[in-house]
């Protein structure tokens, strides 16, 4: 009786044919035409080792070859295989993959099998398109929320601000055909007669005549720019740190490590945030009703140490014309940096910036379509490695202004101090 079969014979199991294989080894045709597998009459997926089969009978020839087993017929080894009896018989159904041209040599290793569906799956991942998580588009959006809640796009405060106190020599003016603002050498020759004139190398530093007080007095107020970036620079620093606070990770972190990290990021994050304003084509920041050029931080006593890699800087970023999500995405990279000193959380906050880095690179992947855009997310990482000397060269700057001329902001002063 053929139905007890599967119980008499005990070394049927191994064999037993779950109806698919796995399409490792697999040459298809499809011209319109059905086509039944050469061994059992069932539909033909196409060539499996040289003969029509199923994907039933190709998996069934692959294990009967991998695994030798004494196949024996327990009739008269003429059983008739089909769809429904293809199980019963593995000796007859194997004679039958044998008659048909099928080839054991055919056969792929497990390595190369295992090697192929490699190759199938990394193919079908490159075609598929990059889609950003649920949790990306969630922290995407919250840091999205966060910058249009605290930053002002429009700069409409900025004319509340001391003026910037220019004169006619001052403007900003671009050379022809250049990129390149002209620097007003005039006022940096008169920075520098200040820097040398007050440093406490003079033995006439400290101890000063009236008359000699008086005539300081004036030549510290060149920096005559310096109280318009006061005011801004102490309005911007609040942005940042009502910015920082409404992130959901930020406030997550001990009070320790968010000081840390606000302390280490902010001018970071202000250099991004003015990079939106800046216009690549005449090197101007356009910020609403103001504008703003070298010139104007030359006059709040910048010099070229920080303001030629700055402005080589914002043409750099500039130029890869990022979108407001990868703008707000760099200023979480930015503000999440575990190596910032005094953090104590490190493994937190490297958590932090991996998630916030894979879900640029993903959101570039997903929504950019240009010829290079594979570039573009190395690109950003470099520029915020360039920020972070840039930051050592303003901390120095902004204490050599305030020995010069003491109207930096108390808050400035206390996001650029060394004390945690």
């Amino acid at each position: 009786d053929s139905s007890n079969l599967k119980t008499s014979w005990p070394y049927l199991s191994p064999l037993v044919d779950s109806g698919h294989g796995d399409g490792s080894e697999e040459e298809t045709e499809d011209d319109g035409e059905p086509k039944i597998c050469q061994v059992c009459g069932d539909k033909s997926t196409g060539y499996h080792f040289n003969a029509m089969t199923c994907e039933g009978c190709k998996g069934f020839f692959r294990r009967a070859m991998k695994r030798p087993a004494q196949l024996c017929c327990p009739f008269q080894n003429t059983c008739v295989i089909t769809k429904t009896n293809r199980r019963q018989c593995q000796s007859c159904r194997l004679q039958k993959c044998l008659s048909i041209g099928m080839k054991r040599e055919l056969i792929m290793s497990d390595e190369a099998v295992e090697k192929r569906r490699m190759q199938i799956r990394r193919k079908k991942m490159q075609e598929e398109p990059v889609t950003l998580s649920p949790q990306q588009e969630a922290v995407i959006q919250e840091l999205l929320t966060a910058h249009q809640k605290t930053f002002d796009m429009t700069c409409a405060h900025f004319i509340q601000f001391r003026p910037l106190d220019r004169d006619q020599k001052s403007k900003c003016s671009r050379e022809p055909n250049s990129n390149r603002f002209t620097y007003a050498t005039m006022h940096e020759d008169a920075v520098q007669q200040t820097i040398s004139f007050v440093s406490p190398s003079f033995p006439y530093f400290s101890i000063q005549s009236p008359e000699s007080k008086e005539k300081n007095r004036h030549k510290r107020a060149i920096f005559t720019s310096l109280p318009h970036f006061t005011d801004l620079t102490t309005y911007m620093i609040k942005n940042v740190i009502n910015f920082a606070k409404t992130l959901t990770m930020f406030r997550a972190l001990i009070i320790d490590d968010q000081i840390s990290l606000l302390k280490g990021a902010t001018f970071e994050i202000i250099l991004i945030h003015f990079n939106m304003f800046f216009n690549e084509v005449t090197g101007i920041w356009e910020c609403g009703p103001l504008q703003y050029c070298l010139d104007d931080a030359m006059r709040a006593g910048f010099q070229r140490h920080l303001l030629d890699p700055m402005m080589n800087f914002h043409y750099t970023l500039r130029k890869l014309h990022l979108s407001e999500e990868e703008y707000v995405l760099m200023q979480a990279i930015s503000l999440f940096s575990p190596d910032r000193p005094g953090v104590k959380q490190h493994s937190v906050i490297d958590r932090n910036q991996e998630t916030l880095a894979l879900t640029l690179k993903t959101y570039i992947e997903a929504k950019r379509t240009e010829p290079e855009t594979h570039l573009l997310f190395p690109k950003i990482m470099a520029c915020l490695t360039e920020m972070r000397s840039m930051n050592e060269e303003y901390t120095k700057q902004v204490l050599k202004i305030q020995d010069i001329q003491p109207e930096v902001s108390p808050l400035l002063l206390e996001i650029i101090s060394k004390d945690s």
